[in-house]
């Protein structure tokens, strides 16, 4: 069968009878209608995979009444005369200094998608929070020493933002790009507040996540319904979130561009060396429960390595999940036992494409770099190479102003998988989340540092003391074999 390219995907004429696979929630498929693309089936048999076990900072743009020069035909779902159109990019987050460290760390182990506890625990979130995130700070300080002392993600995040709005400015659509953080600043709530400020009507919810999951992308949407939903002003805007856009042909071609840049760079034994994904992880639980993110960076990667094939690529390639967290099982299999394996088989030459970051971070910069690298050299791969992320690669950032276009229309309203072709829909927040959290659970927002007085810092602060000394009061008793209040009295001197 021949190999299907990126330009040829917008013209296979799919039969009626397409089939899938259902994901464990029946309800996303019947509800809004959503399928595997049939080019999606040939691109799993053509696959030759291996079997191995700011809102401080709103981007400045020309007011509405100075529009960029564009084409004269109308752009589908937007006046130019009513809408303030805003982009809201949605990321992690990250550090800016090693004093940082610990606090971000907090912030994410307390968000119940990351940590999650059996219902009748999760009054103890805070106390595993602070626990987990005091032990794991020194080694994350050692590593975001590392890249320079602090996560580069805030000032790339802006820089895409500054290029969207650029883009979409060429387009003739002046828009305002924003910065939302799940876990650090610029915060979901700092961007909300610019928002308003802007009396942004139209919003576009974009997060830089290709792939969709619940612990990623579905964190920061819940965040941003509750903020979104405590606001008249704002819960009257119309809104669109794309919430994954791994099968957009810019994305795929930017991807495609930048892995055959880095194997031209190996020996001329190139066409031996091992094109290997590593993906960020997530709890098998997840999948289970109906997360799609396996099958969607299943499809990302057979995508991509078609395309390749069509370009003239013929390198095998692996698929493994980096950054697993805890004792639970996550996805496998694991990047690192995925490394050693290839080493077992005699592998020597390996380029790293680190296929769920649009930009560097640390588990570019010091896991992929540094930790996998090293292990890649231990067990007798010779030659590396590592793909950098997209950051803003310029077939990127058009891609994605194009994908803000295409999904104006859509604001306001649910719209089915016809842009993308993405297991996951476009749509309003209340409609998408109704499909993956029923339950809608409360999310902790994030946390800084000490500030002296009557705060919410402080509150927060001594909330975890009182937790700590809760917990240290169980231990004793738990130790001694006698009452917590005895125990006690019995050290106490006479």
């Amino acid at each position: 069968m021949r190999a299907v390219s990126v330009s040829a995907l917008q013209h296979v004429d799919c039969p009626p009878s397409t089939s899938y696979r259902p994901l464990a929630r029946p309800s996303l498929v019947h509800r809004y209608n959503v399928h595997r693309p049939c080019a999606a089936q040939s691109w799993q048999r053509t696959s030759t995979s291996r079997a191995v076990a700011t809102p401080d900072r709103a981007t400045e743009v020309p007011p509405p009444t100075l529009r960029s020069p564009g084409p004269a035909r109308p752009i589908p779902g937007y006046d130019p005369d009513t809408d303030r159109v805003g982009v809201l990019l949605l990321n992690l987050g990250g550090p800016e200094t090693l004093e940082d460290v610990r606090p971000f760390l907090y912030n994410l182990f307390a968000d119940p998608d990351i940590i999650r506890l059996p219902p009748a625990a999760r009054w103890l979130q805070p106390a595993v929070a602070w626990l987990i995130s005091t032990l794991r700070a020194p080694k994350s300080r050692r590593g975001y020493a590392a890249i320079g002392g602090g996560s580069p993600l805030r000032a790339i995040t802006q820089e895409q933002a500054d290029a969207l709005a650029g883009a979409l400015a060429d387009r003739a659509v002046p828009a305002r790009a924003y910065v939302a953080m799940r876990y650090w600043a610029p915060t979901t709530e700092q961007a909300v507040a610019a928002l308003k400020a802007d009396r942004i009507n139209k919003l576009v919810v974009l997060p830089l996540y290709p792939q969709f999951s619940v612990s990623t992308s579905g964190s920061s949407l819940r965040l941003l319904e509750r903020l979104l939903r405590e606001d008249a002003q704002l819960a009257a805007a119309r809104h669109v979130v794309i919430p994954s856009w791994y099968a957009r042909p810019g994305y795929v071609a930017a991807s495609c561009d930048l892995i055959q840049a880095e194997l031209a760079r190996f020996p001329a034994e190139a066409d031996g060396v091992e094109i290997f994904f590593s993906a960020h992880g997530v709890p098998q639980s997840y999948v289970d429960e109906g997360d799609p993110y396996k099958e969607e960076m299943e499809q990302c990667v057979a995508l991509i390595m078609t395309e390749l094939a069509a370009r003239g690529v013929r390198n095998t390639h692996t698929l493994a999940y980096q950054s697993r967290v805890g004792p639970v099982q996550w996805l496998r299999p694991y990047t690192d036992d995925a490394i050693r394996y290839l080493g077992e088989r005699r592998v020597r030459g390996l380029l790293a494409v680190p296929i769920s970051f649009v930009s560097e971070h640390i588990e570019t910069l010091e896991e992929i770099d540094m930790e996998y690298r090293e292990l890649a050299e231990e067990v007798g791969i010779k030659s590396w190479g590592r793909v950098p992320a997209l950051n803003t690669n310029p077939v990127f950032i058009a891609d994605l102003a194009d994908a803000v276009l295409e999904a104006l229309p859509y604001a306001g309203s649910v719209a089915g998988s016809a842009v993308g072709d993405a297991l996951v829909p476009m749509g309003e927040l209340d409609a998408l989340l109704e499909t993956y959290d029923r339950d809608r659970r409360q999310l902790p927002a994030p946390i800084g540092g000490w500030v002296w007085g009557w705060t919410r810092s402080a509150e927060t602060w001594n909330g975890r003391l009182a937790m700590l000394a809760l917990l240290s009061v169980l231990l004793l008793e738990l130790v001694t074999g006698r009452g917590a209040i005895g125990t006690l009295l019995a050290l106490m001197p006479r």
